[in-house]
Parts: structure tokens; sequence; C-alpha cells
């Protein structure tokens, strides 16, 4: 025994040196971080984020908006951002108000996945949308992801190619998966030959359904070839969509009518959270039929916290800051245990989505709104001074209804019965 110790200790010691190089380059900070070390860690919380204050995007955010608001999201925790499209001078301009910020201080640290909008024929114009022609702008969108990755390779780690591109319901754009895997090989070839860095991941984000795990529609060959093609799964679950157009799982049961209007909203908010889990594990279950086995992550989910429409007090009753908080709360506990990463729609409320139509759900998932007011998901970072000191359009955060929890859940109501949601469907139809 006496002889081995040297040894024993020697490789005791080879063995600390590799674990310490190991954990090394997965501290927050170090230059060579990749998404790999990135997506599924708790310590790179993530979030989708645009920056647009008016009603048009017409008006685009300058880089000392951009730079306030990753300094808000930086203090807040988030360390990896999702991005939509390249077209619009925003992308590149956050690129710039992370590296500005990155100069002044070395510890600054942001992430991106780069979104490239994809359209198909005819997207957005008079003539009738062609979904299985792909619109001739996507090729210079996908050049100019390429262009910013390549500028860009300390904060761009991931380029998403299209955004619910692949959603049959996108009726206004959505292509083919041969579309999105054609773009998902070019960017995968780039980093073949090195002119893209190897490290860089590519994916797409998309839809659950358009992912396999729903209709069997979607179940094509080109969609089983870009899911052996792409670095991960980026797939969007919204069960706040689904309390009005799949609201089995919302409804009140029963058995649930002694229950106090809270106790109903919890329960409800827990089948919502199982709802999200249940199109994530359909997903997985997908690919795995197709014996691939890669990491799924959430690309997006969110919960508005008023609406006019559908997901209101005139509709299924979803929407409410006390809501849109438990589900925020119950999706980061989820994901952090499963070891995922979330994209939570969104940063900050933003009014163009809806223009026409203020009260609209659309303009309503930010965790801030547009009165640089913290809702009730982030009520504790105001309360333990996380964001003192920073503004948003020069307001200090303060929180929404003056941090007053009774007179939020004042406004809180219980979801609808089955009777009552049947009645709305026969309404609205």
């Amino acid at each position: 025994m006496d002889k081995l110790l040297p040894y024993i200790l020697l490789i005791a010691a080879l063995l600390l040196i590799i674990a310490c190089a190991k954990y090394k380059s997965n501290k927050p900070g170090a230059a060579n971080t990749t998404a790999a070390d990135i997506l599924g860690n708790p310590a790179y919380p993530a979030i989708s984020y645009g920056g647009y204050r008016q009603k048009s995007r017409e008006v685009q955010p300058t880089i000392a908006e951009l730079k306030e608001d990753m300094k808000i999201l930086s203090a807040m925790g988030f360390k990896l951002l999702r991005t939509y499209n390249v077209y619009l001078a925003e992308a590149s301009n956050l690129l710039k108000a992370i590296t500005e910020l990155k100069q002044e201080d070395p510890k600054f640290e942001m992430y991106l996945m780069l979104g490239a909008w994809i359209d198909c024929k005819n997207a957005w114009t008079e003539l009738p949308p062609n979904h299985n022609e792909e619109s001739e702008k996507n090729a210079a969108e996908i050049d100019r992801a390429v262009a910013l990755a390549k500028q860009y390779p300390d904060i761009v780690k991931i380029i998403a190619v299209g955004n619910e591109a692949m959603v049959k319901w996108a009726a206004h754009y959505y292509v083919q998966p041969d579309v999105i895997l054609k773009w998902v090989n070019h960017l995968q070839s780039l980093k073949a030959t090195g002119e893209l860095p190897k490290e860089l991941w590519i994916t797409s984000s998309d839809n659950f359904a358009s992912w396999g795990g729903g209709d069997a529609e979607y179940h094509v060959e080109a969609l089983n070839q870009l899911i052996k093609a792409v670095d991960f799964i980026s797939m969007h679950t919204y069960p706040m969509h689904d309390t009005h157009y799949n609201y089995h799982f919302w409804v009140l049961p029963e058995n649930e009518d002694s229950l106090t209007n809270l106790q109903k909203t919890e329960a409800a908010m827990l089948r919502a959270r199982d709802y999200a889990v249940g199109q994530y594990e359909s997903v997985v279950a997908y690919m795995k039929s197709l014996n691939v086995d890669k990491p799924v992550h959430i690309g997006e989910t969110g919960w508005a916290t008023q609406s006019n429409e559908r997901y209101g007090k005139k509709g299924s009753r979803a929407t409410d800051e006390y809501k849109s908080g438990r589900y925020y709360q119950l999706m980061q506990e989820w994901t952090k245990k499963a070891g995922l990463t979330c994209f939570y729609f969104e940063a900050f409320d933003e009014q163009w989505k809806d223009a026409k139509n203020p009260g609209g759900s659309e303009n309503h998932f930010g965790l801030i709104n547009l009165q640089s007011q913290a809702k009730y998901p982030i009520w504790d970072l105001v309360n333990n001074g996380t964001l003192k000191g920073l503004t948003r359009d020069g307001k200090p955060i303060t929180k929404t209804y003056n941090g007053n929890l009774d007179s939020l859940l004042s406004e809180v109501n219980a979801p609808p019965t089955a009777a009552e949601m049947e009645k709305l469907h026969h309404h609205h139809h």
C-alpha cells in the first residue's frame, strides 16, 4: 500500500485538476463559454427580449435604451436572450449595446440566441401566401445572421432559423419544414468548413406541434431530417392560448365547486403547468421515436397579464397578474428542476404587437410594463433592492398595484365551468 500511495495521491491530484478545468470552462464570464455550457445550466437564466417602446417597430430602440434594458435584465440575473429577426436594426444594435457594456465592465455577461425570420412566398403582401415556396428575402436574412455571428462570436451562441415558421396556424407566413431544413443544413455546413464557429448551436424555434409533439399532419420526413440536423430543439408551449382553443385542462372540475376563488385559481395554474410539461414530453417522445436523443428546451412560453378578448374576463378568464405570476414561478421551478433552459416570454411589454387594440393580450406579456412597473412575478426584486438605482426611460422601477396584494387579488377570477366555456364558444363561432 505504501508504495502505491504516491501514485494514488498523484491520480487524485490529476482528477482534481481535470475537475477544476471542467468547472472553470463552465463558470460565468469565461471567454470560451459555449451554447453547450449555457443551455440547461441554471447559472444562465434565459428570457425573450424585444425593446420596442412605441406602437410601431418603425421606431427602433436606441443603443442607450437597449443598454438600459440590458442593465435591468442583467440585474435580474438573465444571461441569455432570445431575439426574433435581423432585418430590423434592433438585433445588430443590441449586439453593439452589449459590446459597449462589456467594454465598460469586463464582468458584464449576456449571450444571444439570434433569430433569423423566415417567411413563405408572398407573406405579408396583398397576394395569397404560397406556403410551398419560400420568400426570396430569406437568403439575405440568413446572410445577415451569419455576418453577426461572425462579428460577435463572444455574444451570439445560437442561431434560430425561423420563429413559429412551420406551424400551420401562422397563416400569413408559414413554410414547409424542408425550407427550415435547407437553412439549418446551410448553417451546419458553414460550421463544418470553419466559416462559423463549430460551437455555435443551430435550431429552429417553433410550436410543440411543429416538432412532432401534436397532430400527425406534421410528421413528415423533412421534419424527421430537421430533428436530426439541429443541435437542439427549441419548442414553444402556450397553455394560456389553449385556455380558449383547447380548454379541457382549464375548466373548473366539478369536485372543486366548494373551493375558494384563490384555491380554484391555484389548482388551475398547476393544471396549466402540467399541460406545458405534457407538450414538452410529447416532443421528447416523438424525437426518441426517431432514435434521436438531443436536448429539448423551452424556446418560448409565457402568460399575459391582461386581455380584452378571448382570454380575459369575457373569455376564459385566464389573464391577470396573479395567474401570470404563478405561471412564471411554476415554469421556473419545473425547468430548473428538469435541467431545461426556458426562454420566458417576455422581458418588457411591447405595444406594437396589437397596436390597434391596447387591451389586447399580445401587448401584455412582459414582466415589466411600459410605465416601468415590475409586475407581480418580480415584486420581490423591487422589495429586495435588486433593481434599485436602475431606470427605464428615465423612470425608476416600481411595483404594479403599488405592491398591494389585496387589490391585485381582487381582480382574479377563477376559471369558468365547462358549460360556461361551451356557451362562450357557441357565441364566438
